[in-house]
């Protein structure tokens, strides 16, 4: 009889947790997966795992507190386990340094020291991001780009990305880094650019709201579809026998005003007559847009983006309708 693998997502209730649990789901695993205690006791941030939650183990645990993940990996003894919790938003002001640093850095720090004693066969995977580049000296970036992050996050990303190297190279353990950049679906954050568009699109189209307020249009990013993203993490740990760290990425850019252009026009609107442009939402400038080399990551274990940017865009203003109108049925 085969072995029914387990594995254990940190950060479980965000867009690339819950996505990863239904694809994990699919595949025959018992899925384990960390959330915070205030996040048990809002509704609003449990939405993404309700049509899942008989279906898999949620565990309260602060991720900064040594003890209680060593107790929660000698409990579950996990095969594989994905360390997706961090504090994600990124703020260029510096502001509450001391508990992203504590958040992001020791929690992978605790996390793989636990594995090492209690599990050293349980393989790894750790959620870097494309802001470990910040200020990038080339476009696109691949694996060997120099890192020159300026956000307090990215910093604490190629902390933990260290980390994770270290205990590969040190200790033989199965770590992998997946350097993303920026991917959207229906279940991104309202906090972030692509989410607050189609949501807001959604609002005019219904009647809600009469404009849309952002900082700077021309901003490019590279934009890929969360679900296709976890799919290229499970298969970092599953579809090659060496340990390495990726880029996942599309390796195509899109301005916010793209966004717009595409959100706007799956409602038959024209963006020009409801974007107001607010400079205290502008953030500072890029010589280099941050855009991913996919090559290796397609190469070694056969991963690409499919979905397009104008699909995914389309996706997101649907869904957000149809939350609205079935919030007011």
């Amino acid at each position: 009889m085969r072995k029914v693998k387990k594995t254990l997502i940190t950060g479980i209730n965000g867009q690339d947790g819950s996505y990863l649990a239904e694809l994990l789901l699919n595949k025959g695993y018992e899925v384990h997966g960390t959330i915070r205690r205030t996040a048990i006791e809002n509704v609003n941030r449990m939405v993404n795992l309700n049509h899942i939650r008989n279906k898999i183990h949620l565990h309260i645990c602060q991720l900064d507190n040594h003890l209680a993940i060593y107790k929660l990996i000698a409990q579950i003894k996990p095969d594989e386990c994905y360390h997706l919790a961090a504090a994600s938003f990124v703020s260029y002001s510096f502001e509450d340094e001391t508990s992203i640093i504590n958040s992001n850095f020791n929690s992978t720090h605790f996390l793989l020291s636990s594995i090492k004693e209690l599990v050293p066969d349980c393989k790894v995977y750790f959620a870097g991001s494309s802001e470990m580049f910040g200020y990038a000296l080339n476009s696109p970036q691949d694996e060997n780009e120099k890192f020159n992050p300026r956000s307090i996050y990215g910093i604490s990303k190629v902390a933990s990305y260290h980390v994770v190297k270290n205990y590969r190279e040190r200790f033989n353990l199965y770590t992998c880094t997946g350097i993303t950049y920026n991917h959207e679906s229906p279940r991104r954050g309202y906090a972030f650019v692509t989410r607050k568009i189609t949501s807001t699109v959604a609002k005019i189209y219904l009647g809600y709201e009469k404009c849309l307020e952002l900082g700077n249009v021309n901003t490019q990013r590279d934009w890929g579809y969360a679900p296709e993203y976890v799919e290229a993490m499970w298969r970092m740990l599953n579809k090659t026998n060496k340990p390495d760290d990726y880029i996942i990425a599309t390796g195509k850019l899109h301005s916010v005003k793209d966004v717009l252009e595409v959100a706007f026009s799956s409602v038959g609107l024209k963006y020009e007559s409801y974007l107001k442009i607010n400079e205290d939402f502008y953030r500072p400038g890029e010589n280099i847009p941050l855009a991913g080399n996919c090559e290796k990551i397609k190469n070694a274990i056969g991963w690409i983006a499919k979905k397009s940017f104008y699909e995914m865009i389309q996706e997101m203003v649907m869904n957000d309708i149809e939350i609205l109108r079935g919030r007011n049925l």
